[in-house]
């Protein structure tokens, strides 16, 4: 019965993860999966979607077969679980020689409750026979937006995900994934599944990051002043270049930050080993193109910048995400200008067919609006994936606020233009309708003998361009992606169409020779216990087991256990069994080193 099994789940929870409840949606989630429903679970970075998939393998028993897209998200995984006393185990090709074969006859025994591969190996016909002898009772699909043509990931392996299924009988399937649309969630459930699965939206907000975005004004002393407020922390820069990833890594090295570069341009070695680092070590500073992260489950990052500007909106917000996957605060900055756009904009024109460089091009331009937004970031983010949100506080936005004009006179004429055509054109159509000029399908569709046709021949295309990002950013306008970018008026939009309201442009957009952006203040640092020097000897503690285990420093405690434990300050095992994260095998292997540390630190 099903409450019997999420009984049994919520004791595993505790006595194996060391937690004492869900997080917001978990267990709906893991009580459809117990209960042997396909699902498609989209989640936040750090709301825990691995749990939900690992607790019923450990409640229900059996084999489940893990898709993941890095081995060394992998190999982490598997440390971790291990840690924990389950039984799981990754085959991939860097394992060393003859590991895979004990990962498979472990697996063949059925002593193995996970076991996670990537899809290129999945998609090899021996795999998957192999796989139908062991027995799989559930195929767990991570990243899942990489199966879809509209994701920002795209892996041409995912699509033989459904074949592989077919193959291995029809396991129940389990897909999970942190960023994706409406249009995404669709084709992912299209290409992966016969029938349609559970859907669980969880909703996209991480209220922990502060958001922050500045126009380039001296990009490499914004980007070191940035990373300078944050000494001693973790973090990411991400870079449009390999030669600006590397350049950047040796500015930040002269000003005596820890920083490694990293790069598919790399030797495998020089790489690897930064990424290493990163992950084992406290307070490096990994300067990376978007070939680091995915998959990157360290839960510590403090913070996110952006040197260059993302591909669209999804890929930021995977990107960003992976800051304060621990759910303490953590800060973003991303940092554009036009040549940024010019260059994004190039790559898309080349990027393959018309329907994808369509989508892709409406994809960018929510992330330009995203950047001239002139209300809360959180609002426009939100809303983009279909959520409302009050003012988060927690942006450069609300908390510095922007200098703005009264567009309610554009505003109206380009919404005008929307409801004159029928709420069935893009962009391009509706600029050349505003500025009165005979291109295209204005004839053709008799647009030129509309009330609107030329009544904003004063400005120019690129400032139209402007008004409609920021009617967008606004929340007055909103667009079809996949439908050929059709712009539609929202309620919001109707009240300003029908003067019942103003609407304020943002200054510094409208006029590119003036910059109303302070770079944003750093944060207030994560909530610490007033014992530092305690807290400074257990993240000592914590190093000196994960270098003789050979694992990141996270494995054995994340930061959050460490600053509760600095806290509470536990004297017995008992009371650091009460501690998050602390489950039966972690208390068993490290009750005594912590203990003892605590103990030396009161003498």
């Amino acid at each position: 019965p099903a409450g019997g099994a999420m009984s049994a789940a919520r004791e595993a929870l505790r006595r194996v993860f060391g937690f004492d409840d869900f997080k917001p949606g978990q267990d709906d989630v893991v009580e459809a999966v117990l209960a042997g429903a396909d699902v498609l679970a989209v989640m936040p970075t750090g709301g825990g979607k691995s749990l939900c998939y690992q607790l019923p393998a450990v409640v229900r028993g059996g084999l489940t077969v893990v898709v993941s897209p890095l081995i060394a998200l992998m190999r982490d995984q598997v440390s971790q679980l291990a840690t924990m006393g389950v039984a799981a185990g990754c085959v991939n090709s860097h394992n060393p020689p003859g590991e895979n074969r004990r990962v498979g006859r472990a697996a063949r025994d059925g002593a193995l409750r996970l076991l996670y591969a990537a899809p290129e190996r999945l998609a090899q016909p021996e795999t998957a026979a192999f796989l139908k002898r062991c027995g799989v009772d559930r195929l767990a699909i991570d990243e899942a937006h990489c199966v879809s043509q509209w994701g920002h990931d795209f892996r041409p392996e995912y699509l033989q995900l459904r074949e592989l299924r077919a193959a291995l009988g029809g396991p129940q399937t389990i897909a999970f994934t942190a960023t994706a649309d409406a249009a995404t969630r669709d084709d992912i459930e299209a290409r992966l599944f016969d029938a349609p699965p559970r859907r669980f939206v969880m909703g996209f907000d991480r209220p922990n990051l502060r958001l922050a975005m500045a126009a380039k004004n001296g990009a490499d002393g914004q980007i070191a002043r940035f990373v300078a407020a944050r000494e001693g922390e973790s973090g990411i820069v991400y870079c449009g270049t390999r030669r600006r990833a590397e350049e950047l890594a040796a500015a930040l090295r002269g000003a005596g930050r820890d920083a490694v570069a990293y790069h598919a341009g790399l030797p495998d070695g020089e790489r690897a080993a930064a990424q290493d680092r990163f992950l084992r070590e406290d307070g490096v500073v990994a300067v990376a193109t978007v070939a680091f992260g995915m998959g990157i489950d360290k839960p510590d990052v403090r913070f996110v910048c952006h040197a260059d500007m993302p591909e669209n909106i999804e890929s930021w917000y995977q990107e960003i995400g992976r800051a304060g996957r621990d759910g303490l605060p953590a800060d973003t900055l991303t940092l554009y200008g036009v040549g940024d756009m010019a260059r994004r904009r190039g790559h898309i024109r080349e990027s393959g067919d018309d329907d994808r460089i369509r989508v892709a091009t409406h994809r960018f331009d929510a992330l330009v609006a995203l950047c001239e937004a002139r209300v809360c970031r959180r609002r426009t983010l939100l809303a983009y994936f279909g959520e409302a949100s009050e003012p988060c506080g927690n942006c450069d936005l609300c908390i510095d606020g922007v200098a703005t004009v009264d567009g309610t006179e554009d505003a109206r004429k380009a919404m005008s233009a929307v409801a004159r055509t029928g709420q069935r054109f893009a962009t391009g159509h509706l600029i050349a309708l505003l500025r009165g000029e005979r291109a295209g399908r204005i004839v053709e569709y008799g647009h030129d003998r509309l009330p609107t046709f030329g009544v904003g021949k004063d400005r120019s295309a690129k400032y139209w361009r402007a008004v409609f990002r920021q009617l967008y950013a606004a929340g007055c306008l909103d667009m079809d992606i996949v439908r050929f970018g059709r712009w539609r008026l929202t309620e919001a939009g109707r009240r300003v169409l029908r003067g019942a309201e103003r609407f304020e442009m943002r200054a510094d957009v409208l006029d590119r020779g003036r910059d109303g952006r302070r770079t944003p203040k750093p944060p207030p640092p994560p909530t610490a216990p007033a014992d530092e020097p305690l807290l400074g000897a257990l993240k000592a503690r914590r190093r000196a087991l994960a270098e003789a285990q050979g694992v990141p420093a996270y494995v054995v405690f994340a930061d959050r256990t460490l600053i509760e434990m600095a806290g509470r300050k536990p004297r017995s095992r008992a009371e650091m069994a009460e501690l998050h994260g602390v489950g039966e095998k972690k208390l068993e292997r490290y009750a005594a080193p912590f203990l003892e540390t605590i103990a030396a630190h009161a003498a």
